[in-house]
């Protein structure tokens, strides 16, 4: 495991930023398990959490107004870090020919904080993406081991507060190495939610 400071790096027409390598999950198919970073990027396994002054830094080295999307993601789970991830979107949304914000989630924020987090986030993001990972309880957990019981259902009820907002775009994404009926399960599940399902390819 190679361990750097890769704050922010580009996939194609986006920046991703990344903020924090903790996640409450520890998905059968992530890609942490198997490289040390993503897209041929550097290794994004993080000496320590970047502070406020260091991600600005790193950001106000490129020219933001380029890319399509500033997304919220890296190597973790960003609302492990909800302050910071709040204060550097207010930031860029405060500069002018911001780019879309856009965070990916695995939708238990309210978990990890202790507190209802959808309407701070969907304030700032103009699309929250959430993993569904699976369509049904027992796969999602056996799928995305996450350390809270509650998990399956607490996803869900973020990814309904962030529709009811109506400040953002809300999608939820699943990867297509599960079975065929498990994504028509997810579909059904993001239908009831009001927000858009998402068949993304595994990268590995």
């Amino acid at each position: 495991m190679k361990k750097a400071m890769t704050i922010s790096y580009e996939v194609g027409n986006n920046l991703y930023i990344n903020l924090t390598n903790k996640c409450p999950c520890a998905c059968t198919f992530c890609i942490r398990n198997s490289a040390d970073g993503a897209y041929g990027s550097d290794p994004l396994w993080l000496e320590h959490d970047p502070d406020i002054s260091e991600i600005m830094t790193d950001l106000d080295k490129r020219d933001l107004t380029k890319y399509n999307e500033i997304v919220f993601c890296g190597y973790g789970e960003p609302t492990c870090r909800l302050d910071t991830v709040l204060e550097v979107a207010h930031e860029l949304k405060a500069r002018p020919e911001c780019p879309l914000l856009r965070i990916n989630t695995n939708g238990l924020s309210d978990l990890v904080n202790g507190k209802s987090t959808a309407e701070s986030l969907c304030e700032v993001m103009d699309i929250i993406s959430v993993s569904l990972n699976a369509g049904t309880r027992d796969e999602y957990m056996k799928v995305t081991r996450p350390k809270y019981p509650e998990a399956f259902e607490a996803m869900q009820k973020f990814t309904a507060d962030c529709v009811k907002t109506g400040n953002a775009e809300v999608i939820m994404s699943v990867v297509d190495v599960i079975p065929q009926e498990q994504i028509e399960a997810s579909r059904k599940i993001a239908e009831k939610l009001g927000a858009k399902l998402r068949v993304r390819s595994y990268e590995s």
